[in-house]
């Protein structure tokens, strides 16, 4: 099966919404074991869809459109779809009924003749019931091609995939196609490449494909096979030799929910800590509460997160934390030894079992100091014993403080694994 993905959407051209349904329908295809040959975007225009509909067809057996459901009049897209296979509408009664029963429970009070559009239907096609929201979705079936009607809204989308579209397109598959994610961090794309080049270069089955992240890397590792449990097997061959090269930079192997992050460090340490009944405490001055807040992305973390402390100025990191005076004015803010009192100060307040501090100087410009925009130091704590690591990011404001938090976490990864 050779697939096109077609979005249809005037927002969509003119970057007014962020297109997130292709890479969506991209990689739940390609786990089906179907190849995307293009993805195309068309605006709201009868005539270019058609043109577009042509030119799909020309080269793929299957075409999936999303957007253009709607009742107003710039949704085309059944129209377009209809006249392409020569097909008139019928009144669907069924979808009627359903549009009718969502509006009212949305609140509707009144229901307008335009409303009607979404329950017109091709003749002949498959309707899909729409869970999420009022567009049927539809599938037309004629002389080996075929095409697929999704709504706009990636809510209803998804869902509308998931329970209707996805077991309609298993059939057509006889292979099934696995893929395990494999987070790296503290090696670069271009060297973990160079140390795994060979496999890359010979890769038939598994296929292994390489990701950036922001200050990481994500391989994914993808079998196929009509047994899932020989693609599971050829998977775990392949990742125990890549292990093998590159293992001490691996921190995260999992699916496909551990893919679409920029990191997976702050779930992985939250976890660490759950798991082992460990306690941890935070102080930011560089990060600003970005650490804490990280955290707290993680469900149950409040049973081992004790306190994050923002303390910016030196009064606050004097005051707060019991960092020395003499210290500050000695050695400035943005320093090794500030660094190791802060994280022994805010463990102290707690008793912590784990805590982390963070000073540094994000820009973009330099303090009193004159050291370099993007120097910061991270104290840890580890169960009585204290240390800090200097870092240099280039980058934003943004983007140093993003990094030093993610260093942050590997520092305190490394530290629990120690202790384990």
């Amino acid at each position: 099966m050779k697939v096109e993905l077609v979005s249809v959407g005037t927002e969509l051209l003119l970057g007014d919404i962020v297109n997130t349904n292709t890479a969506y329908l991209s990689k739940e295809l390609a786990a089906l074991g179907f190849g995307v040959f293009r993805q195309t975007t068309v605006g709201d225009n009868r005539e270019r869809l058609i043109k577009t509909l042509e030119s799909a067809f020309l080269e793929n057996d299957t075409v999936i459109i999303t957007g253009g459901l709607g009742p107003t009049d710039d949704d085309i897209t059944k129209e377009c779809v209809a006249e392409y296979f020569g097909r008139d509408f019928y009144f669907h009664e069924y979808s009627w009924v359903k549009i009718l029963e969502r509006l009212t429970r949305s609140g509707r009070n009144i229901i307008t003749e335009n409303n009607k559009k979404q329950a017109m239907i091709p003749e002949g096609a498959i309707v899909l019931e729409n869970f999420c929201g009022t567009a049927p979705g539809i599938i037309i079936e004629e002389n080996n091609k075929r095409i697929i009607l999704l709504p706009g809204p990636p809510r209803e989308m998804r869902d509308m995939f998931e329970k209707s579209v996805k077991p309609y397109l298993e059939k057509f598959s006889n292979k099934h196609f696995i893929s395990k994610y494999v987070r790296f961090y503290g090696i670069g794309e271009s060297l973990l490449e160079t140390k795994i080049k060979d496999i890359m270069d010979n890769q038939t089955n598994p296929t292994l494909a390489l990701y950036a992240k922001t200050g990481e890397v994500l391989l994914r590792i993808t079998a196929s096979d009509e047994d899932k449990n020989e693609c599971e097997q050829l998977i775990s061959e392949q990742l125990k030799e890549i292990e093998k090269r590159v293992g001490e930079y691996i921190y995260l192997v999992g699916d496909e929910d551990i893919s679409g992050t920029q990191t997976e460090m702050n779930n992985v340490v939250a976890n660490l800590l759950i798991e082992n009944n460990f306690t941890i405490s935070v102080a930011e001055s560089l990060t600003g509460g970005k650490i804490s807040s990280m955290l707290v992305e993680k469900s149950g973390i409040s049973e081992s997160f004790l306190e994050g402390v923002v303390c910016y100025s030196n009064k606050s990191k004097i005051n707060t934390l019991g960092v020395n005076e003499e210290t500050l004015e000695k050695f400035g803010a943005v320093s090794e030894e500030v660094a190791k009192e802060m994280a022994l100060g805010v463990a102290n307040r707690l008793g912590a079992d784990f805590a982390v501090a963070t000073t540094g100087i994000a820009g973009p410009n330099s303090d009193e100091s004159g050291k370099p925009v993007g120097l910061a130091y991270i104290g840890i704590y580890s169960k009585g014993e204290v240390s800090a690591k200097e870092v240099v990011f280039t980058g934003d404001r943004e983007l140093i403080r993003y990094r030093t938090s993610v260093e942050a976490f590997a520092e305190i990864r490394k530290n629990i694994l120690e202790k384990l």
